[in-house]
């Protein structure tokens, strides 16, 4: 435990599913010592972690959140640590006696990170809801696609991941910087919605500027532009082509062998529907292979559309180790890389309630013994 920039910070998180359990994953990525309080029921039948990844670099601890005493763990794990993360639905925790006053009240300095999709407060935020749903009411969902189609849904990585997960991160940080000055703790309400409506930041700047049609498919950045689309090859794959800047875009064109003669300009949007139709007609006469060696190294920002086994042997991400393999598994590695204080996991996810007599006699608890007999925690 403790290797990379975040080494000798704690981290509580209270076992959720989906965003939560991700942010804690990063933070552990990153060298945090990461305890997951798993539910005492959870380690019936658990014989191994699993292939959830996002489990992988934690210690788990299972305890009986409904009892006193389960509840009174908790709250002496807190006062030795440095970050709670939950991600229950606004007034669980308090209910359990594990709120943000109650954590605070044992520890001033803690950072409570808090996930949901549709805030602590307003008029949804006691109702069930996910990714899809976050996303369509920001307007996100709505942008993607092609024009005349329905909206695309891009998995679940824009909302609970990128709109969830990287901003609860990017909150307990901020939030641990503030409290090494002020040494005082606070609340991280981390929405999705929030999250995910900030994401589009740079695309609402060209929606008021004028330069982007409030439409799917219509735009430079959107399959609009027959410059920044996806293309079939002859085997049937796919090529992405994002080729914006004028010196990108000659390149791009020379090299995939279209006449220029009676070409569009390249903002022509009149006549795209005809340059696409000429780029279309052009890429069908090679497979996918064929183009990556035409333009796979050069500025001419074009890609071959991989499929995710297929990315974990791509020569770019093997020669920098994108997909290493960790626990008989090739997984992402942890991201962003640091000079000095490297960053490694051993992805192996956690086993419920593995860890619970090791982290508690880490953490000096002397009744370990009683707890485990009393049933308020049990140990894999």
């Amino acid at each position: 435990m403790g290797k990379g920039p975040l080494s000798g910070v704690r981290v509580i998180e209270l076992a959720g599913i989906g965003p939560g359990p991700f942010a804690a994953m990063l933070l552990a990525d990153l060298g945090a010592d990461v305890i997951r309080v798993d539910r005492a029921s959870a380690v019936q039948g658990a014989a191994t972690g699993g292939t959830d990844f996002s489990n992988r670099g934690k210690r788990s601890i299972a305890i009986d959140l409904k009892s006193e005493k389960g509840k009174e763990v908790v709250l002496r794990l807190v006062e030795r640590s440095d970050v709670l993360l939950e991600g229950f639905r606004p007034g669980v925790t308090e209910r359990l006696g594990l709120g943000p006053d109650d954590c605070l009240a044992r520890n001033p300095r803690l950072v409570y990170g808090r996930m949901t999709g549709w805030g602590q407060e307003g008029p949804l935020s006691q109702t069930a809801g996910h990714d899809i749903g976050y996303i369509a009411i920001t307007g996100a969902l709505h942008a993607i696609g092609r024009a005349g189609g329905p909206p695309q849904v891009p998995l679940n990585l824009l909302g609970d991941f990128a709109g969830g997960s990287m901003y609860l991160v990017v909150g307990v940080l901020a939030a641990l910087l503030e409290a090494k000055t002020s040494g005082q703790g606070q609340v991280v309400d981390t929405a999705i919605v929030d999250g995910a409506a900030h994401l589009s930041t740079f695309i609402h700047g060209f929606l008021a500027g004028g330069i982007w049609q409030d439409q799917r498919g219509v735009n430079m950045l959107d399959t609009g532009a027959p410059w920044y689309d996806v293309y079939e090859t002859a085997d049937g794959g796919h090529m992405a082509v994002g080729a914006i800047e004028p010196q990108f875009y000659a390149e791009f064109v020379r090299r995939l062998g279209v006449d220029t003669d009676g070409l569009p300009e390249q903002y022509d949007r009149a006549r795209w529907p005809e340059m696409r139709e000429r780029f279309a007609t052009a890429f069908k006469a090679k497979t996918r292979d064929e183009w990556t060696e035409v333009f796979v190294p050069s500025d001419a920002c074009v890609a071959p559309v991989l499929s995710m086994n297929e990315a974990k042997e791509h020569p770019f991400n093997t020669a920098r180790d994108v997909f290493p393999e960790r626990a008989g598994h090739r997984q992402p590695a942890p991201a962003p890389r640091f000079s000095r204080t490297a960053t490694d996991t051993d992805g192996l996810p956690v086993l419920p309630g593995g860890q619970t007599r090791a982290v508690l006699e880490d953490l000096g608890f002397d009744d370990v013994d009683a707890l485990l007999a009393d049933g308020a925690v049990a140990q894999a």
